[in-house]
């Protein structure tokens, strides 16, 4: 239980009506969670808005409402102490800090963000971190960790109410540092709003989530939000070979540094060898060997070393501990089932430039590779859709990527939600002339585009199974349906069909 007075800090409010001093156990924005005593903040969304829910909360027993437009004079309760303020969805931050006594101002907290490279770089700190015996917590796509415990993951980046009690929960646990994934929805959302950040990165920033942000600008803007917000004691780290990089630290108040393999950087990696067996990289002079493979995860990884750094870890330690880690679950992730002559990976990549980004690391693995004993070239099957109900812009732009890049491509069904699936690969296939459609074969059930990949791979190719990576479901008309990329790979890799 809190003072309403004591909560409020930080919420720019324009006016009171009712007595601040009032005791308050809870802090939401569903008024289906408000319970007595209790202060309800009304969020403009979307698609609802929280203040058509205002005497809903009330008739729950909310002993507060925030919200940016008062009810009508008629509508006010003498029971209810309301509070006008600038912006809900920044208020809400503020009070759930407030609420749980404001637990980022006691955790090293790094947030991540880009458009690729999140989940990887903050799931390689948060492991990083444990090699070093530090307590940590992790907020990602994949999951949510408080030390080595498991919080199952809804968003990218938790609500200010869940994300403040995760942090609480984080210091109970005894956690000193935590990785986070920031979103541009989120940050577009203020739902990092009354966090106090010790860091902040910048891996890439491209084609994605315009059906949300409108244009690139605002989706760029969302993105330098993190950085135009951090204090002046906080670092930011930012990719100097992506483009827009310097746009994002042009306002921090916050100690800008870089990392990069090609432009000149503060913390600097030459790529000596990249194949399916590894990295090897010599990172300010030093070397690493690294389980993961792609040139993009040598940025990944330079960028967690550069984090590491920052933080003042010990250099040689943290190219050791690098050493260990393999890539977060649906990240380049090595299928390894049947005879194991076929090369199988499955990745996140949903967007045009993350396709392009792993196909070219595939190319560049496969020509790179030693001869095949077939005295054949290894080929590239992938298998790719594009999610329902999400910007349309980028599906034939995904399939003439897969097109270009791969030998054999099987367009196939990835969450279509709402849409109809055999309407969004039409979409798709648009995008294709004719000497692309060639090489290209549709089938909008993923288990048996899968099975099809695999059945036609010959010894030494190479599976790219992309698009869905870690998620264990397919989202089809409004239900989650049971599906793994990795499971249905690895059986249909071990099938003597094959």
């Amino acid at each position: 239980m809190k003072l309403l007075k004591d909560i409020l800090y930080g919420a720019r409010i324009t006016q009171v009506i009712g007595s601040t001093h009032i005791a308050v156990e809870s802090v939401v924005s569903d008024s289906r969670q408000v319970k007595p005593f209790g202060c309800f903040v009304a969020i403009s969304g979307t698609t609802v808005d929280g203040h058509e829910h205002i005497p809903s909360a009330i008739r729950s027993g909310a002993a507060a409402v925030v919200c940016e437009t008062l009810p009508s004079p008629d509508d006010i309760s003498d029971q209810v102490v309301y509070i006008q303020v600038e912006s809900a969805r920044s208020a809400l931050g503020h009070l759930a800090a407030n609420y749980h006594n404001n637990p980022s101002e006691r955790l090293k907290i790094v947030a991540v963000t880009g458009t690729n490279g999140k989940t990887t770089v903050a799931t390689l700190l948060h492991r990083l971190a444990r090699l070093f015996d530090r307590k940590a917590g992790l907020v990602s796509t994949v999951e949510n960790r408080i030390v080595d415990r498991v919080v199952p993951a809804t968003h990218t980046t938790p609500d200010p109410v869940g994300l403040q009690q995760l942090f609480a929960d984080m210091l109970d646990a005894g956690c000193t540092h935590c990785f986070i994934e920031a979103s541009s929805h989120a940050l577009d959302q203020h739902r990092l709003a009354g966090t106090t950040l010790t860091g902040a990165v910048f891996t890439n920033i491209t084609h994605d989530h315009l059906d949300y942000h409108g244009d690139f600008n605002a989706y760029i803007g969302a993105k330098k939000s993190l950085f135009d917000n951090l204090p002046a004691g906080a670092f930011a780290l930012t990719n100097s070979d992506a483009r827009h990089a310097d746009t994002m630290v042009q306002n921090t108040k916050a100690k800008a540094v870089t990392y990069g393999t090609q432009q000149v950087a503060d913390h600097k990696t030459r790529i000596v060898e990249n194949g399916l067996g590894g990295l090897q990289l010599h990172i300010d002079g030093q070397d690493l060997y690294s389980r993961l493979i792609g040139d993009f995860n040598a940025s990944n990884l330079t960028a967690a070393y550069a984090v590491a750094r920052e933080l003042g870890w010990n250099s040689m330690d943290t190219l050791t501990h690098l050493s260990l880690l393999d890539a977060p679950e649906g990240r380049m992730q090595q299928v390894r089932a049947g005879k194991g002559d076929v090369h199988a990976i499955v990745d996140y990549a949903h967007t045009p430039d993350a396709l392009a980004k792993v196909l070219e690391t595939l190319q560049a693995i496969r020509t790179a590779g030693p001869a095949l004993a077939t005295g054949g070239e290894a080929r590239i099957l992938c298998v790719v859709g594009c999610g329902g109900d999400r910007d349309r812009t980028k599906r034939p732009i995904m399939a003439q990527t897969a097109a270009n890049l791969a030998d054999l491509v099987i367009l196939t069904s990835d969450n279509p939600r709402s849409e109809d699936p055999s309407a969004i690969i039409a979409e798709m296939t648009a995008g294709l002339d004719p000497i692309q459609k060639r090489k290209v074969t549709s089938n909008v059930d993923r288990s048996e585009a899968i099975r099809s990949a695999c059945i036609q791979a010959r010894p030494g190719d190479v599976i790219l199974v992309a698009g869905k990576g870690h998620e264990k479901y397919q989202d089809v008309a409004g239900e989650r349906l049971p599906f793994d990329d990795v499971a249905v790979l690895a059986e249909s890799l071990s099938t003597p069909t094959r």
